[in-house]
Parts: C-alpha cells; sequence; structure tokens
C-alpha cells in the first residue's frame, strides 16, 4: 500500500517539506557522519542529511518507495543508500550510526517499544536522534483525516496507535527510557491551491488514499473524492487552502 505511488510520493513529502527540514536541523548532520533515516519514503529527509556532507542510509517497509527514493537521489553526493527494514527489525550492528532521524516514520511501526529500542540499539553512545511526529488532538486535521479514510477503508485499525508518538508522556516513559530528549510542539501548515488539487496529490501520492479508492466499487469513488473535498473546504481562505497541522520535533542524545 504505502510503496503503490512511487515517486508521486514525494507530492505528499512536499506538503510536510517544513517539518521535514526542521527534523533535520534538530539533527544537524555532519560532513562524514552516518546517519539513519527510518521510514525514510521518497528520500527526502535523506538527501538534505546528505547535503550536509553525511553518509546516509534510508531504511523503509516498502520496495516501491525505496526505489523511487534511489531514483531520485541521483547526482546527490554523497548519494544515500537505500535498504527495505522495518523500524522494530533494523539489519545493523549495535552503534552504527551518529544520528538517526525519522519524519513521519517510524510512528507508523507495529512494533513501537520495540523500534524506540532499535533506534537506541544503532545509535552510538552519546548519537543524536531526531524526529517528526503527529500531536493532533482528536478535533484536529490529522486526526480526522484519518478518520475520513477509516470511513471509506475496511482495512483494519492499525496494531498501535501513531498517535502515541505525539503524547509527550508516551515519548519520555517509551524513548525517554534510552535517551535524554527535548519536546518542542509546532505547527506544519500546509497551503494549496484548492481541495481538487489536495484529492489529485492525495489519491496519486498517498498509498491509505489511493488503495481505499481503488478498492471502492465505482459508485462510490466518486462519493469518497466528493466527502474528501467538502472535508477540505473548510480550509479555505481568501487564496486557496490553509490547514494547519500540530507537530512535534523531538531531539535526543542517546544515554
Amino acid at each position: 500500500m504505502w510503496g503503490q505511488p512511487g515517486k508521486s510520493y514525494d507530492g505528499i513529502s512536499f506538503g510536510l517539506s517544513d517539518t521535514i527540514s526542521h527534523a533535520v536541523q534538530a539533527l544537524w548532520p555532519r560532513p562524514g557522519e552516518r546517519i539513519l533515516d527510518i521510514g525514510t519514503g521518497t528520500g527526502w529527509a535523506a538527501r538534505l542529511a546528505a547535503w550536509r556532507g553525511a553518509n546516509v542510509t534510508g531504511v523503509d517497509i516498502a520496495p516501491g518507495m525505496l526505489e523511487a527514493a534511489d531514483a531520485l537521489s541521483a547526482g546527490v553526493e554523497p548519494r544515500p543508500a537505500f535498504r527495505r527494514a522495518a523500524a522494530e527489525d533494523l539489519p545493523f550492528e549495535e552503534a552504527s550510526f551518529d544520528g538517526v532521524v525519522s519524519t513521519y516514520g517510524v510512528i507508523f511501526s507495529s512494533k513501537p517499544v520495540e523500534a524506540a529500542a532499535e533506534m537506541a540499539r544503532v545509535l552510538r553512545p552519546g548519537g543524536r536522534l531526531a524526529l517528526a511526529t503527529w500531536a493532533d488532538d482528536p478535533g484536529g486535521y490529522i486526526a480526522r483525516f484519518f478518520d475520513l479514510i477509516g470511513e471509506w477503508s475496511d482495512a483494519p485499525p492499525p496494531p498501535a496507535s501513531p498517535f502515541d508518538w505525539g503524547r509527550s508522556s508516551w515519548l519520555q516513559e517509551v524513548v525517554g527510557a534510552r535517551f535524554k530528549i527535548d519536546v518542542r510542539e509546532q505547527v506544519t501548515t500546509f497551503y494549496a491551491p484548492d481541495e481538487a488539487t489536495v484529492w489529485e496529490e492525495y489519491v496519486n501520492g498517498f498509498g491509505p488514499v489511493a488503495s481505499t479508492y481503488a478498492a471502492l466499487e465505482q459508485n462510490r469513488r466518486e462519493a469518497f473524492r466528493a466527502a474528501f473535498e467538502e472535508f477540505h473546504r473548510s480550509y479555505a481562505s481568501g487564496l486557496g487552502l490553509v490547514i494547519p497541522r500540530r507537530a512535534l520535533v523531538v531531539r535526543g542524545v542517546r544515554l
């Protein structure tokens, strides 16, 4: 599901580029450092870190994402390497990296406690961690967005909530057990011309929307699109859509 859109997912990363950039700033990769990007998607954060001179490895569970990330990273020096791996089962030795970054990636792990342990395991003592996570309340855009998909999809709910990573108490308990962490809330704002543009970006670039649409019978597809556009129409301003989304940027140092 996640890999189906391939390069088109890069448009979704474009809409998240403010906090992706801030997470990489929070990590502050240095030339020659070994950096791991978990849930790399199309490699946006991996390329930012590589442009700072770091030697980056990006991992993802979706072959389609990895193929797109590798193709989009052509010409980047040093060129990031990409391989298939799950956040809760990283194929690297202990203390293999100087820094770990994950921007809305590790939060979708089905085993979040194990994923946090794996991030600590592959980092050297004193190594740095930077995460971008969703921190919306139930009435916020992100929570309502996923509720909308759930209304139209037959997919089962995830085994672990990605929103746990947006709660400071959970982060302190799970991630703070292995890292000294600092948590900062910010609003990542999505600007778009209109709701039809947002629909095209998501139905072509975002696996959960694309797969939900594809699974519907023909006579329900237009209804799903109408509901999607109506949801986004409420964010209209004078010159297009302005969609605020609450997020956290988490910085950590391996204990």
